[in-house]
């Protein structure tokens, strides 16, 4: 047993019986390190992370390999959504290092803690043009014996080159940014199947909520991105077509064959999109994926009202196994269904003997049964179902993290609005009240719960996370408790920027899975900019400013940041003076650029001088005159 059997991260504590001699990542290794002289192995992967166990089950459980990182290294091992400024700081060394990145990161750094040398996975012995660990292992000890001078000289540089480049001073939004972004997106975009090239292909739900912006505005490059893109995502395998919601990526270009992991954030926010792509496309399937998602969503609440982190892709060691079928197998299920079924799957040999289920053949299949198909398919989805839950499940990674659980919690509050559902709006305030009840202290939320024990770390995006969530809930249910604890998690986030302990800078210079914390600060200060004031408008333009350098360089990585700012630019609000004939109405209007405004007249800035039974459209606080006609109001809010 080593130093891991304290953690509470599950992903740790799969480590704490190996031979390695893990330490977690803190002051007691890098004290370590100085005092006995030898570089750190820095290891970082997560619960979820198939190459992660792949790696844990070849190496890191070996004891010869043990015995070379004991001997010459102090080992670290980090879960990466645990520590997720340790995840970003190394990472961008990594890619600085060696072009590329990827989980498990693998890392020797000085004992001050800064890197020489890296790669991903590595596997035991030399295979498929991959050195193997053992070898990296004696060379790397073998150079730090002989050329240590020269490795932290390299090691220094790279510090210094990371500091300069993801610190620049800020300054004012390069004009066009947006047109920009949307012409290096449209050079990227597949038009056959959806999504950006290269594969592998990832959902990038960040980009799609901007996109989707565009698109509710009337633009049509937008629009046909986001409804290729969700149309080919929807019907193919990185799609679960029988449990709802969406796998990690795909590996090919068709979204067929997916890494089969699930993660909260990804299904957080695909709800999200899919709900409102329906609202604005009107299209069906839409709105069914948004369902069948969201309802897995409630599946990963536990019982307090946490949010779960991820299941596993793998199971019985094997990847996929549990969510992939045998014709035999589907046979024995579904009966005098499966040719049918055969069509609709479109089977095909994806993996060794088996096959990732799409909905390919939905459209033959619909017609083949005209008015039967979804009570068809409702009937096969079920038995499959009842098939595959006899199978040993994926491992539920079953911490808490405050910044995807109000991910989750924002998507539920939205869909309960919009659809005018009680279960949804009631997971959302289960939620909220976990994060706020639970996992903060000393005004903060603390990023980490499990099992009843709190993290000490916190992080900008646990608070701005939070923080839209909450604002949600406030549109949703017109409770002023929730705008008040939104307004103070704002401020406690802008309290935070700036804040760091790592000698690398921890700045990820993407938002491709998730949106980073700052530009999620940025969304929330401009919502409540419409409520209380224009100091919020203020604070959001200086946290765009100080993303000026990256978004100048490459603004299509960085769609939080995009979204924040066509927010302030062309964002409104539609003020509701309560009591009002309207509120139901309002709450149910899919308003991706609009902050509702709820109250009793006078009661808020925004609401000063408003009478009660009127709808007032606004931006930054300037109104247009009142109507008491909805449809009035909403084309007032598009218009630019």
């Amino acid at each position: 047993m080593n130093r891991l059997h304290r953690a509470r991260s599950p992903y740790l504590l799969a480590h704490a019986q190996d031979p390695v001699d893990w330490y977690p990542f803190g002051e007691e290794a890098f004290q370590k390190a100085k005092a006995e002289g030898k570089p750190i192995f820095l290891s970082v992967g997560y619960s979820s992370c198939h190459w992660c166990h792949v790696m844990h089950r070849e190496s890191f459980q070996d004891e010869e390999v043990a015995a070379l990182l004991n001997a010459h290294f102090v080992p670290v091992k980090v879960d990466r959504e645990e520590l997720p400024d340790v995840d970003a700081a190394y990472m961008r060394a990594l890619v600085s290092l060696t072009g590329q990145g990827g989980w498990p990161m693998s890392l020797f750094l000085t004992p001050e803690g800064k890197p020489f040398f890296g790669g991903t996975y590595f596997p035991k012995e030399d295979r498929g043009g991959l050195p193997g660990f053992k070898r990296v292992l004696l060379a790397v000890a073998r150079a730090w014996q002989e050329e240590r001078e020269a490795l932290e000289r390299e090691a220094e540089r790279l510090s210094q080159a990371l500091w300069r480049s993801l610190n620049p001073p800020p300054g004012p939004i390069p004009p066009g940014v947006e047109e920009r972004a949307l012409e290096a997106l449209a050079r990227a975009f597949d038009p056959e199947w959806g999504g950006f090239l290269p594969a592998p292909k990832f959902p990038q739900g960040p980009l799609l909520l901007y996109l989707l912006a565009r698109a509710w505005q009337g633009e049509e490059a937008p629009r046909r991105m986001l409804e290729r893109t969700l149309t080919a995502m929807a019907l193919g395998g990185v799609y679960d077509q029988l449990g709802g919601g969406f796998h990690r990526y795909a590996v090919d270009r068709r979204w067929r064959v997916p890494h089969f992991e699930k993660m909260l954030y990804d299904n957080a926010l695909l709800a999200r999109v899919y709900l409102g792509a329906y609202r604005v496309l009107r299209k069906p399937l839409f709105l069914r994926v948004a369902r069948e998602t969201l309802d897995w969503l409630l599946s990963m609440q536990g019982r307090e009202g946490g949010f779960f982190t991820a299941l596993d892709a793998e199971s019985e060691e094997e990847e996929g196994r549990y969510y992939t079928w045998t014709e035999e197998e589907l046979q024995e299920a579904l009966g005098e269904d499966f040719p049918l079924a055969r069509r609709y799957f479109a089977l095909g040999e994806d993996l060794p003997g088996r096959s990732v289920l799409t909905a390919w053949g939905e459209e033959e299949v619909r017609k083949a049964l005209e008015g039967g198909f979804e009570a068809w398919r409702e009937g096969v989805r079920r038995r499959l179902l009842q098939a595959r839950r006899r199978r040993m499940p994926p491992a539920l990674d079953d911490k808490v993290l405050a910044d995807w659980s109000a991910l989750a919690v924002r998507a539920l509050a939205e869909a309960g609005r919009l659809l005018k559902e009680e279960r949804y709006l009631e997971a959302a305030r289960k939620g909220a009240h976990f994060l706020l009840l639970r996992m903060r202290q000393g005004g903060l939320l603390r990023h980490v719960w499990r099992e009843g024990h709190l993290g000490e770390e916190a992080y900008v995006a646990d608070q701005a996370f939070a923080a839209l969530a909450l604002l949600e809930l406030y549109a949703a249910t017109a409770e002023w408790p929730y705008l008040e604890e939104a307004r103070r998690l704002a401020e406690a986030g802008l309290a935070l920027l700036g804040e760091g302990r790592l000698p690398l800078p921890a700045k990820a210079l993407e938002e491709g899975a998730i949106p980073s914390g700052e530009s999620a600060l940025a969304e929330a200060l401009v919502r409540l900019g419409g409520i209380f004031g224009a100091e919020y408008y203020e604070k959001a333009q200086a946290l765009l400013e100080r993303e000026a350098h990256f978004l100048a360089r490459h603004p299509e990585a960085l769609p939080g940041f995009l979204l924040a700012h066509r927010l302030l630019q062309e964002g409104s609000e539609l003020a509701v003076p309560l009591p009002s004939p309207f509120l139901r109405e309002a709450q149910a209007l899919y308003l991706p650029l609009t902050q509702l405004v709820l109250g009793p007249a006078g009661a808020l800035p925004a609401l000063e001088g408003k009478e009660p039974g009127l709808l007032y459209p606004c931006r930054r606080g300037a109104c247009r005159l009142p109507t008491d006609r909805l449809e009035e109001a909403l084309k007032a809010l598009k218009a630019p």
